[in-house]
């Protein structure tokens, strides 16, 4: 497969997790990469990482609720490297507050809406100007499985996510003509560092459970959507746009009342496992 080299790529909520590890991808094959992040001093760990395994890395610290932040990280990539060629949408502002619509918390949900809605407009109403330039150009917008299936309380990151994918499709629609491709990525549930510290740490027990819900019998890591992210960044996906990648070990493909089953089944034969925890 052919390389990335001297392409420049911004990814937002880069310092961790599915960020941080398309950061490294990318820039591993020949990218030259701005990691934005809220969080400066991971975004400079994660910048360390990468130019010690010899790779082309900044960091800009960006709050992706401000639209000020959004502009400037983009300027900031072009006047370091004079151009830009990918944006990796990825970063999200937590879960917006649980809540059904009749109790999510509406400050919640607004945040929630500005980082992981209208920042993957902002930002490539920033990015598409430059990359029409050179008639070419890959948005890469981070979704999830929870915007093709609903959980309960959790009506903001369901319904961002969703907008996810129908923002992806609508904006390939107008950014084709202009040389610039757009796809989504919806994983599944990916042990990024911050989810086995809040969930994994407390209850490993739990996680043999948590496996058998996909058909592969593991659950994701980052680096399972960074390499999807990075084919889609790539010359080899060149005539892919408005797609929904799904990457979620076979999670969404399968008929729900035999899964219920099969966790069943499993779990009486696992009684010993903390389903509450």
């Amino acid at each position: 497969m052919s390389n990335l080299q001297d392409r420049v790529a911004v990814v937002t909520g880069g310092a961790q997790g599915i960020g941080g590890a398309t950061a490294r991808r990318l820039a591993a094959d020949g990218a030259r990469v701005l990691i934005a992040d809220i969080n400066p001093d991971a975004a400079q760990a994660n910048v360390a990482r990468i130019r010690a395994a010899g790779g082309v890395a900044e960091a800009i610290t960006a709050d992706m609720a401000q639209r000020p932040h959004i502009e400037a990280m983009v300027a900031k990539a072009v006047e370091l490297w004079g151009r830009l060629d990918l944006l990796v949408n990825n970063a999200w502002g937590g879960r917006g507050g649980r809540g059904s619509a009749l109790t999510v918390d509406e400050a919640g949900y607004d945040h929630g809406m500005n980082v992981m809605v209208k920042a993957l407009w902002l930002a490539t109403r920033y990015a598409a100007p430059h990359m029409e330039q050179n008639r070419s150009g890959s948005i890469v917008n981070i979704a999830s499985v929870h915007g093709m299936l609903m959980a309960p309380e959790a009506l903001t990151y369901e319904t961002a996510k969703g907008a996810v994918i129908a923002l992806t499709r609508q904006m390939a629609c107008d950014m084709g003509p202009l040389g610039i491709r757009v796809n989504a990525i919806c994983p599944g549930h990916i042990v990024t560092e911050n989810m086995q510290a809040r969930k994994w740490d407390h209850n490993p027990g739990l996680l043999p459970f948590f496996e058998q819900q996909y058909p592969v019998r593991r659950v994701g890591k980052p680096e399972d959507i960074a390499n999807a992210a990075r084919f889609l960044c790539s010359d080899e996906a060149s005539f892919i746009t408005g797609h929904t990648l799904v990457v979620d070990g076979g999670l969404t493909i399968q008929l729900q009342e035999n899964l219920g089953l099969h966790l069943a089944r499993f779990y009486r034969d696992h009684p010993e496992m903390d389903l509450d925890r």
